[in-house]
Order: structure tokens, then sequence, then C-alpha cells
């Protein structure tokens, strides 16, 4: 494949960044401090409790330090390379655009959500996937990326190519996560008919078939290729050494599928009764910030704010919202009063159910993942941000 990119935009020996941040407050695993930090060669060196100022560090005056955020499921790179209904951008000014929007939020780690599964005519749901994991595997290569980038498939149970699109895929790819998506009209997510045709005909008016005629669609093909979709996606999750997690779990019934094929993380649950029963089914608990910073849900389900002073929420992901998932953790701090166990929700915690032991945490040996940040009001301000020990925002 003839790649439009250099072979590398950045010398392997370029040297990043080798600083000091004294003078901040650094918000550790469970714990605030007083102090300085040290990062070398894209790694954290050393953290000291010391209110002093050695020469040639930067002295923070009393911001915050935390660690890069960590985003598991994000539908924005989808909105850079559609950003209206039927305009399609093209693929590499996208991934670029979208990798800098996510700098600028904190975002130092992003597994892009891309959909798997589409219609066979593409009139409803045209392939992509395959084509657009290439070039932003040429652009990852190339070192033309602000962030760390992953792949996440969002595997659509009611598709009709899902098992052949999933196929094109190897374990060569580093496919970080596989979610299984059950859209079917009148459960999980869309149990409101007349909330899926909000969604539907404000997002997919003009695309062919009518809302009436889709819905007969979907549950046509859940009923008849369903349960083979489900049963091919765990097993090319396990092929491609992906995790994998469960979405918009309504039921305790669903959450028992979802442990039986083997998740430990579960996107979204849609009710009480769901996120209790992954509590007690020790699978990971992700709520959307969109979720949290609206008060409610979009589709009139469970609240995570409800779910987070019951203890029933483990992860934030912005969802379609990237600069909402720093403004969400600081709305957990308030209503949790602890801004460290807020803070792993969008850092530690993601980045361990995802199989990503180097990041997350301030702490010497880890990845230089860091945002430097001060609060005005409800708002976090970013003052800068770090990605693998380089300045990124």
């Amino acid at each position: 494949m003839n790649s439009p990119f250099p072979p590398t935009l950045l010398p392997q020996d370029t040297h990043i960044e080798d600083l000091c941040l004294a003078n901040a407050q650094l918000v550790l695993q469970d714990r605030v401090i007083t102090g300085q930090i040290t990062f070398k060669d894209g790694q954290i060196t050393a953290i000291e409790d010391t209110a002093a100022v050695p020469a040639g560090a930067i002295d923070c005056a009393g911001d915050l330090i935390i660690p890069g955020l960590v985003e598991l499921h994000t539908d924005n790179l989808e909105r850079h390379i559609e950003p209206r209904p039927k305009v399609e951008w093209p693929h590499g000014p996208a991934i670029i655009a979208h990798d800098a929007e996510l700098a600028s939020t904190g975002i130092t780690t992003v597994f892009d959500a891309m959909r798997v599964g589409s219609s066979t005519d593409g009139r409803d749901y045209a392939a992509y996937a395959r084509r657009l994991t290439n070039e932003l595997l040429e652009l990852r290569a190339a070192n033309a990326l602000k962030i760390s980038h992953h792949i996440h498939l969002r595997a659509e149970i009611c598709s009709e190519t899902l098992l052949e699109e999933l196929d094109e895929f190897s374990p060569e790819d580093r496919v970080g996560l596989v979610s299984l998506m059950d859209h079917t009209p009148g459960q999980r997510q869309f149990r409101d008919i007349e909330k899926l045709r909000v969604y539907y005909e404000g997002k997919h008016a003009g695309r062919g078939l009518s809302f009436e005629d889709n819905i007969r669609r979907l549950k046509a093909l859940r009923d008849s290729i369903g349960d083979k979709h489900e049963a091919g996606a765990v097993v090319a999750a396990k092929r491609l050494g992906a995790v994998l997690a469960s979405h918009d779990d309504t039921t305790a019934e669903q959450v028992a599928v979802s442990a039986g094929h083997g998740i430990h993380l579960a996107e979204f649950p849609t009710t009480q009764e769901a996120a209790q029963a992954c509590r007690e089914a020790d699978i990971a608990i992700m709520m959307g910030a969109p979720n949290i910073i609206r008060g409610g849900s979009h589709s009139s389900n469970v609240s995570a704010i409800d779910l987070a002073r019951h203890d029933l929420l483990d992860i934030i992901s912005s969802d379609y919202v990237p600069a909402a998932l720093l403004v969400s953790a600081f709305r957990l701090a308030d209503i949790w009063g602890d801004l460290p166990r807020a803070i792993r929700c969008v850092s530690e915690t993601p980045a361990k159910a995802a199989g990503l032991m180097d990041r997350g945490v301030l702490k010497p040996g880890l990845r230089a993942d860091l945002i430097r940040l001060r609060r005005f009001g409800d708002a976090p301000l970013i003052q800068a941000v770090w990605s693998a020990g380089r300045r990124v925002a």
C-alpha cells in the first residue's frame, strides 16, 4: 500500500522534554500532595512531596497535575469523517483533527470506536472500519499523531456483514476493544421507541428506509442471525486478543449472559438493576460523561449521577463530547468529596480495564501522560498537556 505520509515525521532520537513541574497539587492514586514531578524520555522519573521549586523547574503556582485521560469509547472520529449526514470527509485530515481535539481536552489515550457490521447495499450503513483502521495505523506508524490511539470495534449485532467485516482484522491490527452492540428496537438503549424515532430521524433521515421499515428490518435481522453474530463476535475478540465489552445491558439476565462471555467491562448499563448485577459479577461499570453533565440520559435511561451515589460507577467515557470527560470527573469529585477517586475514573481504571498497565497514574516508571490545570468555577481550565513526555497542548 502506497502511503501519502513519509516513513516518519518524528525521528526516534528526537528530544522529548526533560521537565520538573514544581509547586503543584499532584493528584495521586489516593491523595493530593503539594510536590514536584519530573519526567524524562517519556516516563515519570520522580515524585517528591515538597513545596520547593528547584532551579530550572516550572513553578506551577499551585495548579493541579493529574494523569492524562484514558478514553475507551468515543464516537468522535466518526463525527469527523462524516460531519453531516451523507457528507464524507477525507479520512487523513479527519483523523488528524480528531487527534488534536482530544489532545486539547486532556485525553492522551483513546480507543477510537469504529462500527463493524453494515447493510449489504450500503444504503443505510456502508462498511468503513477496515479502510479507516489502515489510515489510522499509517498515521500512527509515521508518528503523525499527538496522542496514543488504539482500535475499538463496535460489533453491530443487527447488521448483515458483521462476521465478514470482523474477518478482515487480524491480531497485527492491535485491536484493543470489541464491544457487543445490539440496537434492536424496543430493548436495551432504545426501549422507548419514540426516543428511538427522535434519534433516527435526526441522524439518519434520508438514508433510505423509513423509520417503521427500519424497525421491521432490524427486528428481522436480530431474529434470523443475531445469536450467530453475537457468538461470532465473542470468538473474534478472542482471536484478536481484544478486551470484550457489553453495551447497554438492561436486565440482570443480560448481565449474566455478558458474564458468561467472560466480559469484565460494561459500557453504559441502562438501569440500576443491570449496574448492580455488574457489580456483583465483578464487571466494571462505564457511564457517559454527557449523562453526568446533563443530569440524565438523552435516551431516558438511568442517571449516571444516581449510579455514582450508589457506588455503581467505575469509569467515565466522553462518548460523543470529548471535552465532557474532564468536566464530568470534577462533577464526580464534588459529589463524592474525593478528587483522587474521581480522577481514577478517567485515568487508572479505564487503563487497567483495557489492559494498559503503563499509564493512568502519577507514578515513577509509568508513561508521562500529564495534565496541568486549574479550576474556574465548574470549568477545569487546562494549562498544558503532555503525552509520553511530549507537550501536545
